[in-house]
């Protein structure tokens, strides 16, 4: 299935939309497009934790989605009790996360 990855992909890039204009060459291209998504974020970020948790048969896929999905939707899940400190140690990491899941998600796309 490959909404999996391009998912992964799009979850990468709008948690990487901050640094991902110092790649030289195509990071001013990059960027603008991770910033167009980054207006979805919150959107973005609950479709990634759906998708991560129905299709929990491609663990290393759902993880990542689930993880990068709590990070962008950060904002809304602040409202429930206990997710405060979560997405707090998890935004520490965004741009580890935001790196792994463009990796998983290429190499999810490859044949």
């Amino acid at each position: 299935m490959v909404l999996i990855p391009i998912l992964d992909i799009v979850v990468g890039l709008v948690l990487l939309s901050g640094v991902i204009g110092l790649l030289p060459g195509v990071g001013k291209h990059l960027e603008k497009v991770a910033k167009w998504l980054g207006s979805f974020q919150g959107v973005i970020g609950i479709i990634a934790i759906i998708v991560g948790i129905w299709l929990w048969s491609s663990l290393l896929h759902s993880l990542t989605l689930i993880i990068g999905g709590i990070i962008l939707a950060a904002g809304i899940l602040e409202t429930i009790p206990g997710f405060a400190k979560i997405t707090k140690v998890l935004g520490s990491i965004q741009v580890v996360v935001g790196i792994i899941a463009i990796i998983i998600g290429i190499l999810g796309l490859l044949p």
